[in-house]
């Protein structure tokens, strides 16, 4: 059996921020139950906020300017370990005139 990809949520131990990452990766872990090996919380400082899977930055506080709500990172985790798996509410809205 193949390694089910690993999350990895490096939070600021001096902003506090470990509630966030924890809440964050509790919400992984319920939603992609089959699809993920675990998500590692990862102290840090400076204010950083990473999500990463293996080589690959999901989410960066300083890039993005922001935190993710719940919903876009579980897109973003799902594009990437399960892109045919629909999250029902939380999935994106398509535009519009899409189909």
């Amino acid at each position: 059996m193949p390694d089910k990809p690993r999350v990895e949520i490096e939070y600021c131990r001096q902003c506090r921020w470990l509630l966030r990452a924890a809440w964050m990766a509790q919400e992984l872990l319920t939603t992609f139950e089959e699809e993920l090996g675990g998500v590692t919380l990862v102290p840090g400082t400076g204010g950083v906020f990473v999500v990463r899977v293996g080589a690959d930055i999901l989410w960066s506080r300083k890039d993005e300017g922001r935190f993710p709500d719940a919903a876009e990172l579980k897109q973003r985790v799902r594009d990437l370990v399960a892109p045919d798996r629909p999250l029902g509410h939380s999935d994106r809205r398509k535009p519009a005139g899409e189909s």
